[in-house]
């Protein structure tokens, strides 16, 4: 993730001033439609067996580069696969990745952030040194050497991708962390003897958690991206099982001969979902500011 710096959630206010008249904040037009994508998308992934037209891995060689027609609204591939139906179920392990992704480094992050801005002093200093570590090495070449170690698949590059997006979770909740630890009411819940465990469960963690779900939606975005790139070169999800990445891989070949779907395809759906939940996740953020304001 490159391009996201440690506190990406937190726009500055005259960009989100541009993304409120652009519709992005407020339930404006641009972030119905993130949405709207985002669900059609999920439920691509999680009914995929029941509207795929084919068998994303049935070989028909008869159909070698089919162009668009009923049998195949989007053509079929250099092995007569359906490409729909593969975009498809596609979805699943494009989407699966980056949640697991996101899952382990937001939980992790959090915990990591909330203890660094909560006991301060030596653990803080500790925690934030070991982070900017791990922050320094880019998630792809992680990525690629637990692969070189493991081997390819799934699981090898969501569990190195989650170390390596814990950084930008623990920075930006021990940033809120901080802001919200000076507010009255922490010190109230201290007088009367909760216990740390306590204040940051019930009270701490829940009034810092929609920044921290921003954050975690830019995530998601990036990590279906780079998850995606390890698929393009091999390092990912395995053929023949569907994935974005792969395919866009699969279908380079195609592209001398003219026929653009079986790369293009997955290639759009890649965009569209890492646009739209960059979009979910700056909206988010910008709500998150405007009730703090």
């Amino acid at each position: 993730m490159s391009t996201v710096g440690a506190a990406g959630a937190q726009l500055p206010l005259q960009r989100r001033r541009g993304l409120r008249r652009g519709g992005v904040g407020g339930g404006g037009p641009l972030f119905t439609g993130a949405i709207a994508i985002l669900i059609a998308l999920v439920a691509a992934a999680v009914l995929a067996p029941l509207i795929a037209p084919a068998n994303p891995n049935e070989v028909s060689l008869g159909d070698t580069l089919a162009p668009v027609s009923p049998d195949h609204l989007l053509g079929a591939d250099e092995s007569g696969r359906d490409v729909l139906s593969r975009v498809i179920h596609g979805a699943r392990t494009s989407l699966l990745g980056p949640l697991g992704v996101v899952a382990i480094s937001t939980l992790l992050g959090a915990a990591l952030g909330i203890v660094a801005a909560w006991r301060g002093g030596w653990v803080d200093a500790a925690l934030s040194r070991a982070l900017e570590l791990v922050f320094a090495f880019p998630g792809l070449l992680v990525a690629i050497l637990v692969v070189a170690v493991l081997g390819p698949g799934l699981t090898a590059p969501v569990l190195a991708m989650a170390v390596a997006y814990t950084p930008y979770i623990a920075r930006v909740t021990r940033s809120v962390a901080l802001q919200e630890q000076a507010r009255p009411y922490i010190s109230a819940y201290r007088v009367q003897g909760f216990s740390a465990w306590a204040i940051c469960l019930r009270h701490l963690g829940p009034n810092i958690a929609p920044m921290v779900l921003a954050q975690a939606t830019l995530n998601f975005g990036y990590a279906l991206m780079d998850l995606a790139a390890l698929s393009y070169l091999g390092l990912g999800v395995q053929p023949p099982t569907p994935d974005w990445g792969t395919m866009v891989n699969e279908g380079q070949d195609s592209l001398l001969e003219g026929v653009l779907l079986p790369s293009l395809a997955p290639g759009i759906a890649i965009v569209l979902a890492v646009v739209a939940f960059n979009v979910v996740g700056e909206g988010i953020a910008d709500r998150v500011a405007r009730r703090e304001r």
